[in-house]
């Protein structure tokens, strides 16, 4: 039996070969999900633990109360106390904090929330073990800094070069007087770090004297079970110790805590692609065995019995399925070094092939044709032999009555009854409902293609034979002729569309949401917000004040109010410049009162609260002041909105109870509305400091959507496996079809059809099955983006459907091109049919 299913793999290879790269592919994706996952986290641990291995003990300060800020009590006499312990070779104090470096330019290099500012602590030698310099040495004055060596490479600074770095207290220029290297206890990965000199750091992040914690290294053939019970000993309150590895295994799970989502994400679309190319396999083999049908008829008529058929056919989908599993491992881990390319963010490590995934996709590629192929041969090993010599075996048509026709459209109104229910819900489970719903309509679809696609292919008949009279007509015929197979090369297709449109619709309604919720509210030329979200204060807009032509108004947000009884936050704003600053839409009262003294309520914040104009609110803050507010306008505002307050209080009123509220944004307008003088003009005043972004409304638009946009072109990325695969489905299909029509291709050559008539109708086909494929999955897309969409609008207001039709578009030209594509080698194979032969074939 061996032998006969090696015989048969290499007799049919040209037909297996469809089938063998569906698979590969599909092995491919999730070789490469997994390669990629374990590397990411092995490169992720490698780096967030690099350099604790030089730590013996870690001494830090635990946070004070939170009304004071102040960290325990570990100085430099502390220090020095724990440098003398028996064991102890050094101990470095350290602080960090915030510091942002500018380019050339003014603006800050690399990403902001990862902007770190540190110390240089060199020990007696003068060096400080946790950097290594590659020009120059540490600062150790003032006025001078290090920055690492990627920030430098970045801004293009040499030793010598002037530098301007923000921190929290400021925007200062120094000289740069060397460049490091150092490990991941320091520099976050695409982030930035500069070295100040101890006293300028504490000054910077902490306070004159003190540290953030002390890293102890040991002497060698030091016990650190031993030196870390010496240094508790001694330790004073509010502070703690750790040893270097415990600190290690911690940040280790820190670090691939975001890992192990992304691998889940990758291996999800693999699964998708599998799913997609258990079609394939399935139609490949299901074509095969009814070609093969007197062949095993033969076998069964000279003596083989069921199960040894059974048994070559099966062995003959293991094969094709274990070599294609072997290439895609090998593709696999080639596509996993491809996506540490693309994913540059990430940290670089060598690429890890551990057992278990070699064991995953090559059960998975072996499996897979296996039970692909089950279904076919079934049906063949229930063909009495008798009958199979006799003639072909005939494709039944789909039939409204059948059993597959009922079980479809049974699970279609269940899946879809389900996705109602889930979208006109609000309850947590919703969107558990519509993604259960959904697998199981789509499950239906399936089922019911075949059946469907009679109707479908029937709207696109009149088009085609307008464009090609006669080949339209053929290519129709020839598409309904075996429906289960069209059906099943367009379910492939559906598949990856739905996925896709849905993805296009939730994402074209979220960043219109967003781009709304952003900016409709904003009149001014310019929003100032810090970078990596760093606290601002008043006194940061204070410089504008010297810009003439500049009218600013700072968003003071205070916390900590019981107002009315409801929690609530307040916003202080300039009351003569917020009306030219943001578009308040009044809904009652009148937006003036603000200049008396009273504020403004979002229409949100008053319908939860039953608020209303003139009404007199008793205010308590967590510290005991209390006082009254009286609400002079109701206006309406977006609940997500980051910009529009839910209560806006004029800046007076804020001092009064509040001496330190944080700075949301800064709203400024300009004489003569935003230019690349204003934007320098605003940004000049503020001091160039790179701790600040000035922000046009582009900007802002593009800053609150990137997000959405960079996670959507991954996810079309991902998805274009399946579409691959459903493309080469579509190939195989009209491939095979080709070899089963030879007879009636030569009859029609014969009668008159030219060889370029052959190949468009075949062309025509494959537009067919894309059409067919395109046409159900959109519809599907869209409901699913409608129902999921309509989760979102009970916790976000303003969220409206909108659909993408530029998009959904495109993607029905892509997937009709590439169903062009996929027809090129099937109609060139039409197109050469020998007449004589075919038309003499039995």
């Amino acid at each position: 039996m061996l032998r006969t299913a090696l015989r048969n793999v290499f007799a049919h290879k040209a037909r297996l070969l469809m089938t063998a790269f569906a698979v590969m592919l599909g092995v491919t994706f999730i070789t490469g999900s997994l390669v990629y996952g374990d590397s990411l986290n092995q490169a992720t641990t490698a780096k967030a633990t690099d350099g604790y291995e030089r730590i013996a003990v870690n001494v830090s300060a635990d946070a004070g109360p939170a009304s004071r800020g102040r960290p325990g009590d570990l100085d430099a006499r502390t220090a020095t106390a724990l440098a003398k312990l028996p064991g102890v070779a050094a101990a470095a104090g350290r602080v960090d904090g915030f510091a942002a470096v500018a380019d050339r330019d003014g603006k800050p290099l690399g990403n902001g929330k990862d902007a770190q500012g540190g110390n240089f602590a060199p020990a007696a030698d003068g060096k400080d073990p946790a950097y290594r310099f590659t020009e120059g040495s540490g600062p150790t004055g003032k006025d001078t800094i290090a920055l690492d060596e990627a920030t430098a490479a970045k801004g293009g600074y040499r030793v010598g070069d002037t530098v301007r770095v923000g921190t929290n207290k400021g925007a200062s220029s120094y000289t740069l007087s060397g460049i490091f290297r150092t490990d991941g206890t320091k520099l976050p990965a695409g982030g930035s770090l500069t070295l100040f000199a101890g006293a300028t750091a504490q000054k910077f992040f902490l306070e004159s004297g003190r540290y953030k914690n002390v890293e102890l290294t040991a002497t060698p053939g030091t016990d650190v079970t031993q030196l870390l019970s010496r240094v508790e000993s001694v330790l004073p309150k509010g502070t703690s110790a750790v040893t270097g590895a415990r600190l290690a295994r911690i940040k280790a799970n820190l670090a691939t805590s975001g890992t192990d989502t992304m691998s889940q994400i990758l291996v999800g679309f693999a699964a998708v692609a599998l799913f997609v190319a258990t079609f394939l396999i399935s139609n490949t083999f299901t074509m095969l065995v009814a070609r093969r049908t007197r062949e095993l008829a033969l076998m069964r008529a000279v003596g083989a019995t069921r199960e040894q058929v059974r048994r070559i056919l099966f062995t003959e989908s293991l094969l094709v399925g274990a070599i294609a599993s072997v290439a895609g491992l090998t593709v696999g881990t080639g596509v996993a070094a491809l996506l540490q390319t693309l994913f540059a963010d990430t940290p670089a490590a060598p690429l890890v092939l551990t057992p278990t995934t070699v064991i995953i996709s090559m059960l998975v590629g072996t499996l897979l044709p296996i039970a692909a192929a089950w279904l076919p041969i079934r049906r063949a090993m229930a063909i009495p032999p008798v009958a199979a010599l006799s003639a072909a075996e005939c494709t039944a048509p789909a039939r409204p009555g059948s059993l597959r026709t009922g079980l479809g459209a049974a699970l279609v109104l269940t899946g879809t009854a389900a996705v109602v229910y889930g979208a006109l819900t609000t309850g947590k489970d919703a969107r558990t409902v519509i993604g259960l719903g959904a697998a199981i309509a789509l499950t239906g679809t399936i089922g019911l293609i075949p059946l469907l696609s009679r109707p479908v292919v029937t709207l696109f008949r009149p088009l085609l034979t307008r464009l090609a009279p006669v080949h339209g007509d053929l290519a129709v015929r020839n598409t309904m002729r075996d429906p289960r197979r069209t059906g099943a090369t367009a379910a492939a297709l559906a598949i990856a569309f739905t996925l896709a449109s849905g993805l296009s619709v939730l994402g074209a309604s979220a960043t219109q949401y967003l781009d709304r919720a952003t900016t409709h509210a904003l009149s001014a030329d310019y929003v100032v917000r810090s970078v990596g979200g760093r606290r601002m204060t008043p006194t940061t807009a204070a410089p504008l004040k010297k810009l003439a032509s500049a009218t600013y108004s700072p968003l003071n947000q205070s916390t900590g109010y019981r107002l009315g009884g409801s929690e609530s936050v307040l916003t202080g704003v300039d009351p003569a410049t917020i009306g030219k600053l943001l578009r308040y839409d009044v809904i009652e009262g009148s937006l003036d009162s603000l200049v008396q003294g009273q504020i403004a309520v979002a229409d949100f914040k008053a319908e939860q609260t039953g608020w209303h104009v003139g009404q007199t609110l008793p205010l308590e803050r967590r510290n005991g002041q209390r006082g009254s507010l009286t609400i002079g306008a109701i206006y309406q505002a977006d609940e997500q909105s980051d910009l529009m307050p839910s209560i806006t209080a004029p800046d007076s009123l804020i001092a009064r109870y509040d001496s330190t509220p944080s700075t949301a944004g800064i709203l400024v307008a300009t004489d003569g509305g935003p230019s690349r003088a204003a934007l320098a003009g605003v940004t000049h005043t503020l001091g160039d400091n790179p701790t600040l972004s000035v922000l046009d409304q582009a900007d802002i638009r593009a800053q609150d959507s990137r997000g959405i946009g960079d996670q959507l072109n991954v996810f079309y990325a991902l998805l274009s496996m399946a579409l691959v695969i459903a493309a080469l489905g579509i190939a195989n299909t009209l491939a095979m079809s080709v070899l089963e029509r030879r007879k009636e291709l030569g009859t029609l050559r014969a009668l008159g059809l030219d060889r370029a008539g052959v190949t468009r109708m075949i062309r025509l086909e494959a537009l067919l099955l894309g059409a067919l494929g395109a046409t159900l999955g959109t519809l599907m897309g869209v409901f699913l983006g409608w129902a999921l969409g309509r989760t979102l609008q009970a916790n976000v207001a303003g969220y409206e459907l909108v659909l993408p039709w530029g998009r959904l578009a495109l993607t029905v030209l892509i997937a009709l091109a590439g169903s062009l594509l996929a027809s090129f080698w099937p109609a060139r194979r039409a197109a050469r049919v020998d007449i004589p032969a075919a038309t003499a074939a039995q």
